[in-house]
């Protein structure tokens, strides 16, 4: 059985394409890149939910992992990429969260949702002067 394994293992390392999908260099970064679909998803979510220290730590930490793709031998681009999107997402983030929180995001959204349920309550008693 060992035998059968050492040689199902040699055949796969022979080709080098295979080789490179069953190493770390590429299972590594195929299962980091949650991270930044999960941010490039909750970009289209409400800037209240975001949390400013968590995005500043995910920042600097692919930040640091950039540059260690790019110093590892051989370097790892697909490492480097997925952290460079993740990077650019929390930077996106960070940029939603300080709008919100410090530069008047959050009284704009509150004037927005009065002003829509406003609107709505027009809307509404238009729709029962017709139906009259």
């Amino acid at each position: 059985m060992a035998a059968a394994f050492k040689a199902l293992n040699a055949k796969i390392r022979s080709n080098k394409y295979l080789d490179y999908f069953c190493s770390t260099h590429f299972w590594g970064p195929a299962s980091n890149f949650g991270i930044p679909l999960a941010a490039i998803a909750d970009m289209s979510k409400d800037p209240e939910i975001i949390s400013g220290p968590l995005t500043a730590s995910l920042s600097l930490y692919s930040a640091t992992f950039m540059r260690y793709s790019l110093a590892v031998s051989p370097a790892n681009y697909l490492l480097f990429g997925c952290h460079a999107i993740n990077f650019t997402s929390q930077i996106v983030q960070g940029y939603r969260y300080i709008n919100y929180n410090n530069l008047g995001g959050k009284e704009l959204a509150i004037q927005t949702r009065e002003a829509a349920k406003h609107a709505e309550g027009k809307v509404e008693a238009a729709v029962k002067s017709v139906g009259k």
